[in-house]
């Protein structure tokens, strides 16, 4: 077991000058799926994790550094999975496939991590001062990942790509932090 928790080890994988973008991408200073299998590797060598928990993040952060293809073979195994699903949820809105995207999350329907997610979102929309988009995104407090593949498939008319993607990296965040929960090893 490592002396550092594992979200803190999965940061620098995160930490990306350019967020990832509403779509595909790819963008420029990606690492190679091989390169971040390897690096992913030694931070589970580090953490004990069930075999289930580390592929669901190595998902993630592969879906993060828009290696579609490898995040989208990982979660198509674990169909059911409601990690996964929301995962799978994730990456088609990114492909963008908006209907296929729509159909996961209502698989999912309200994730454990989107109570997180919803509070991180109030918080930047009221900085952004974005009270319309909350109204959609946060009805009655609560995240709607299905509002927020639609506003990304309209790419926000009223909101700025720049505050989607934000939002979008606060979801991946919320989800990773879900994952790396220690009550769930």
């Amino acid at each position: 077991m490592s002396d550092a928790p594992l979200y803190a080890s999965l940061q620098p994988f995160l930490a990306i000058a350019t967020p990832a973008g509403l779509g595909p991408g790819p963008r420029t200073g990606m690492r190679s799926a091989d390169d971040l299998n390897s690096a992913l590797a030694a931070v589970f060598a580090r953490h004990r994790l069930p075999p289930r928990q580390r592929e669901l993040i190595r998902a993630l952060v592969l879906l993060w550094h828009d290696q579609h293809k490898e995040a989208h073979a990982i979660v198509q195994t674990m169909e059911g999975n409601l990690d996964a699903d929301c995962i799978h949820a994730m990456l088609h809105r990114r492909e963008p496939d908006y209907g296929n995207a729509r159909y996961w999350f209502r698989r999912v329907g309200a994730h454990p991590c989107f109570s997180a997610l919803a509070v991180n979102v109030a918080t930047l929309l009221k900085e952004k001062n974005e009270p319309a988009l909350a109204a959609k995104l946060l009805p009655k407090g609560d995240w709607d990942a299905a509002a927020f593949n639609d506003v990304c498939a309209s790419l926000g008319q009223a909101s700025s790509r720049a505050t989607l993607e934000q939002i979008q990296a606060a979801e991946f965040a919320a989800l990773l932090g879900y994952l790396c929960a220690e009550d769930r090893a």
